[in-house]
This record gives structure tokens, C-alpha cells and sequence, in this order.
């Protein structure tokens, strides 16, 4: 068991007032953004609820995608702030058909926002962001997602897409720390938030925080900001500008790519038929019928490796093999394999550990040279 010295989380320095804005450029850089970027000094849920809170008004009309916890709550937020929402629920653990939303699209007179969830942590799930973005902006609605979990290990084009507003958290992909989240709003949406009625002073209040911190040219952060995580996030995004952002993500589409092939060679057929549709943070896998998932885990465990219970509906259901951040690597993916292999044969299930560990390493093999 590794230790260190906590008396390095106490009397920690203060973070300079001027640190905040050069945070949210590099944030802005790392997403390829001229969008603006706020600060919560929370972890993301609330980052959400906020957001939620700041555009819900009465009869605002709202589309939201449920694919998790996540989503519900979201919707949840909208309606206590007035809106009106109309969920669109995917099959339990699956990502959303885009057609799905269209056809609930179609049936709305107006629609003032669209909202989703892009890469689901809860259940390896990816929702088609491409498409939904369009259908959006096809309706002249505001396109609100959540991307904590997606930011670093998927590719996330802000402008290109149209993405109105967009959540982000450092502890996922960016293997930053979960106390300090950050909201990226375009100008449409600055401008509906300025529309809706501020109810401040409120945790919740994104006009508040423009108005205190955007409009007065970013100094020191409202309130009493978290030293502590403040350096902690600039210390991750040293470390993910000096990996180069597009390397960052290409590690997790590599893990996901090993141990979904890994997967099918030990013989389980990822929760996530297809690879498309299937987030680079985790990669699920089914528990066998008749087999309780938390004694699965257990088993698993005792072998090491980074494996977890879905959350939500989806609990018991699958296995999450996690690569996330520093996970996502060749030795972290063989490790998850491993575990979940010997923890079936350990429940008497036939499965071939060596094809699996062939396909790691197939899956690691650098690539050939082209010929001249």
C-alpha cells in the first residue's frame, strides 16, 4: 500500500487570482473552443444542477436523453425549474437511438433544448453526439451536454458541432482531481441565461458567476475557491499538454479497442455489441445468468485489476472494466482481463485466457512501418 505525507494537503498555498482565467484558456485550448468557460468549485453533479437550474424557466420546452442516472436527474432539475420535459429513455445500459429523438422531435411544436449525456461511465455506453447535435440544431434548440466523463477520452468539437453548453470534469479521462468542474457555454446560451429570471445568491446561479467573474474580466474566483484543487487541476493539465491532448484520447480508444478484443476472445460478447457505440472509459461485460455480480466482483478482486458493478439500472446486470486516465494502458487492460477471466473459471465458466491475452497484446503491437 502506497503512503505519503498529508501534511502536504494542509496549508496549501493560495492560488493567485490571475490562475483562474489562464486555467479556463487552457481548457478552451485543450477543447479547440472560442466558447467561454466558468468555474464550479464542486464536483460535476452539481456543475449539472446548475446548468439545469440557470436555463430551466417556466414552459421552456425541453428533449432529454436518458441514458443513466445522470440523465433522469437532469431531466428531474429541468422540471422543478418549469420546463417541460419530455424524456427519451434508451433500452437499460444501451446508448440512445438518434432516431428515437427525432421521432420525439417531431411530435413537438417547438423545442428550446436538447439534452444528453455523451459518454456513459455508469454502463460503458456512447451516446451518437454527431446526430443528436444535429437534430438539435435542426430545431433551433440548445444543445446541453454533459461530457465530464467524455472530455479526454473521446474527441469533443465543441464549435463544430454547435454545442451550445457542455459540463466538464478533470477526475475521469484527465485523471484530474473531482473537486472543481467547469461549464463551457457558447454565446447562445450565455444569451438564454441571461433571458431567464437569476435567483442568486445560489450555489447554482451560472448568471451570478457571470456576472461576478466573466463580466469583471476573471479575477480571483466569488467566494472562498479550493486552493487545493485548483492546483491539483493545473497539475493534470500539465501533465495533459505535455502528453499532447490527441494522444491522451488515442490511449483510450486503444484500451477500449484491447479489451473489447479481448473480451470476445475469452469468450464474452461485450454489453456494447458495437464498437461505435461503445465509451473508450470502460468497457462493460455482462454477468452470466445465475451468477450474483457482486460475488463475480468479489472474485475478481482477489486477482487485482479495476473492475466494478454498473450503476443505476444496470447494476447487477454487468461488469465495468475500467481503463480511465492513467488506467488506460496496455498493463491496466491485461490486469482487468485477467481478473474478470480467472474470476469465471473460479464460478466454473469456460473461457480462453490465452486467446484473450493474445488479443492485449496484438492490440499493443506497434504498427507496422510502411514501405517506402
Amino acid at each position: 500500500m502506497q503512503t505519503f505525507d498529508r501534511y502536504w494537503l494542509v496549508d496549501v498555498p493560495r492560488y493567485p487570482d490571475h490562475g483562474y482565467a489562464l486555467l479556463a484558456e487552457r481548457i478552451k485550448r485543450l477543447l479547440k473552443t472560442s466558447a467561454d468557460v466558468m468555474f464550479v468549485q464542486a464536483e460535476a453533479v452539481l456543475a449539472l444542477e446548475a446548468v439545469a437550474a440557470s436555463i430551466a424557466r417556466q414552459g421552456i420546452v425541453a428533449v432529454n436523453v436518458m441514458t443513466s442516472p445522470y440523465g433522469r436527474w437532469f431531466g428531474g432539475w429541468l422540471r422543478r425549474g418549469g420546463a417541460i420535459v419530455h424524456d427519451v429513455v434508451a433500452t437499460m445500459g444501451q446508448p440512445v437511438e438518434s432516431s428515437a429523438v427525432a421521432n420525439c422531435l417531431e411530435t413537438l411544436e417547438h423545442v428550446d433544448i436538447v439534452a444528453a449525456v455523451h459518454a456513459e461511465s455508469s454502463s460503458g455506453a456512447l451516446n451518437p453526439l454527431a446526430q443528436l447535435a444535429a437534430l438539435a440544431k435542426s430545431r433551433h434548440a440548445l444543445f446541453a451536454v454533459d461530457a465530464v466523463a467524455s472530455i479526454g477520452g473521446h474527441v469533443i468539437d465543441v464549435d463544430g458541432l454547435g454545442i451550445d453548453i457542455a459540463v466538464i470534469g478533470p477526475q475521469k479521462a484527465l485523471a484530474g482531481p473531482a473537486g472543481v468542474s467547469a461549464v463551457v457555454l457558447g454565446q447562445r446560451a450565455l444569451d438564454h441565461i441571461a433571458k431567464t429570471p437569476d435567483f442568486a445568491p445560489s450555489s447554482l446561479s451560472l448568471a451570478a458567476l457571470k456576472r461576478d467573474w466573466l463580466d469583471r474580466g476573471r479575477p480571483g474566483l466569488p467566494g472562498t475557491p479550493s486552493a487545493l484543487e485548483f492546483w491539483a487541476l493545473e497539475a493534470a493539465l500539465d501533465r495533459i499538454e505535455a502528453e499532447g491532448i490527441e494522444r491522451v484520447i488515442e490511449r483510450h480508444q486503444q484500451a477500449s479497442r484491447a479489451t473489447r478484443s479481448a473480451l470476445r476472445a475469452l469468450g464474452v460478447s461485450p454489453w456494447i455489441a458495437r464498437d461505435d457505440a461503445a465509451s473508450a472509459l470502460v468497457t462493460s461485460a455482462p454477468v452470466p445468468r445465475g451468477v450474483d455480480g457482486q460475488e463475480l466482483i468479489a472474485q475478481a478482486l482477489r486477482y487485482g485489476g479495476e473492475l466494478a458493478p454498473g450503476v443505476g439500472d444496470v447494476a447487477g446486470h454487468i461488469v465495468r472494466l475500467n481503463h480511465t486516465g492513467l488506467n488506460a494502458n496496455a498493463d491496466s487492460v491485461r490486469s482487468n482481463v485477467v481478473a474478470f477471466g480467472r474470476a469465471l473459471e473460479q464460478l466454473r465458466f469456460a473461457v480462453d485466457l490465452d486467446a484473450a491475452l493474445r488479443a492485449v497484446a496484438h492490440a499493443y503491437e506497434p504498427a507496422p512501418l510502411e514501405r517506402g
